[in-house]
């Protein structure tokens, strides 16, 4: 089994990106599912409309995750209802519109996969203890029980929450992946009980640029100069970038794990 993961599609740089590869990256790998995190894939960086979303599901996502930006689109909170494919953050506070949680069936329609979005409560927007969520997750979210395998997409902006709930999955999950920060790191592995961990597996777009928006307006931001131009995403050649995890179909954890950077000026 061969689980596809990839960060934040940041903007139109990085829908094209996906464009040009995804197709390939599936085929070539053989891939069964793929997780894609498109809270930033609107033209403005900011949310995801349902246009987007249903093309990024037509190049082959079978889920799509968020985060923060899920509501900055106002159709998002009618359109999320209706489309389970489509996760916010599962510990947004009660009564938010859509689910964080869903299992979903393998392409091959083998398997069933879990799929876990969580958002951290450390210097993001307020929203119930993540920890408590995830451990009621875990509750119907059985590896081995309900679901062949699991993928949790944590989307927050420290490293050391993102750390703690890689190990508090540890075994529990096939995978765990940080986003939202929008820059791959260098600790891809597999941990001590078999689940597959990155702490941010970085976004998909332009690199050449301040997080995925255009450089010269965001140092002009921290210059606090008056004359900025509306902010908008990097318009330059996007790279696409995530995880690809080869899980046993005995246990439902990770036997091997790798990081892909396709394109763009991180590729250089």
């Amino acid at each position: 089994m061969k689980i596809l993961i990839l960060g934040d599609i940041m903007g139109p740089s990085g829908r094209e990106a996906l464009k040009k590869n995804l197709s390939n990256i599936i085929t070539d790998n053989e891939i069964n599912f793929t997780v894609i995190n498109g809270e930033n894939a609107a033209d403005d960086g900011k949310g995801i409309t349902e246009k987007i979303a249903e093309e990024i599901f037509l190049l082959g996502a079978d889920v799509i995750t968020s985060g923060n930006h899920i509501w900055d689109k106002e159709e998002t909170a009618n359109f999320i209802q209706k489309e389970n494919r489509l996760l916010r953050p599962a510990n947004l506070v009660e009564g938010s519109p859509g689910n964080g949680v869903g299992i979903y069936t393998s392409k091959d329609k083998k398997y069933k996969i879990g799929v876990i979005n969580l958002m951290g409560n450390v210097f993001m927007r307020k929203t119930e203890d993540v920890f408590k969520t995830a451990k009621d997750i875990l509750k119907k979210i059985i590896l081995k029980k309900n679901v062949d395998f699991s993928v949790v997409d944590f989307h927050g902006e420290i490293t050391s929450e993102k750390m703690a709930i890689g190990h508090f999955f540890d075994g529990l999950a096939t995978c765990v992946v940080g986003t939202h920060t929008h820059v791959p790191t260098a600790d891809t592995r597999i941990l001590d009980k078999g689940t597959a961990y990155q702490t941010d597996i970085g976004m998909c777009g332009d690199y050449n640029s301040v997080i995925g928006m255009n450089k010269e307006n965001s140092i002009k931001k921290f210059l606090k100069e008056k004359n900025i131009v509306k902010h908008f995403p990097s318009e330059g050649e996007g790279t696409l970038s995530g995880i690809i995890v080869q899980a046993d179909e005995k246990t439902g954890l990770a036997q091997k794990v790798k990081r892909i950077i396709i394109g763009g000026s991180l590729n250089k």
